[in-house]
């Protein structure tokens, strides 16, 4: 069986840009986290999949750090990685990034962003931001977006989703 990453990979834990600050999705920044998710509820849905409906409206705080637990769980487990987006200062949370083992066998590793809805202007920085990262410090050679550079009625059809 493949693994998703080598055994020996260390999955960096942080990322400093001049507008990001991107550390670890965990119950460490689980207010700035629920503030950003809660403010973008409607332009969150869909994002990990057409059939996906996170987040509900009325989710709360606890059921979010429950969610940020599994996710510290499987970092430490090397089983996917998820990200905060912070700004520097680290006082406000724009999004979040996603690394998830393939479920098609033509990529390594598929990735999912989300920026909260003031901010989308920084979309595509953020986009600009991981994909470089991902090519310089991950073991990835094929990188899948769904629902961003793989439409989802194409990727649907790779993971056979029905």
């Amino acid at each position: 069986m493949k693994h998703f990453i080598p055994k020996d990979f260390e999955a960096p834990i942080n990322l400093e840009t001049d507008i990001f600050h991107i550390c670890p999705l965990d119950t460490n920044v689980a207010n700035l986290d629920y503030e950003a998710v809660m403010s973008s509820t409607t332009e969150l849905q869909g994002i990990f999949g057409r059939d996906f409906s996170w987040p509900k409206p009325n989710m709360t705080l606890e059921e979010s750090i429950t969610s940020l637990k599994v996710h510290e769980q499987e970092f430490k487990t090397k089983k996917a990685f998820a990200y905060s987006v912070l700004n520097t200062d680290r006082n406000k949370c724009f999004g979040s990034i996603y690394i998830d083992p393939s479920r098609s066998k033509q990529f390594d590793c598929e990735v999912y962003y989300w920026i909260r809805s003031d901010s989308i202007v920084l979309q595509e920085k953020l986009f600009n931001v991981v994909s470089k990262w991902l090519k310089s410090q991950w073991p990835f050679q094929k990188v899948a977006y769904p629902g961003r550079l793989i439409p989802w009625e194409n990727w649907d059809k790779q993971v056979k989703v029905v």
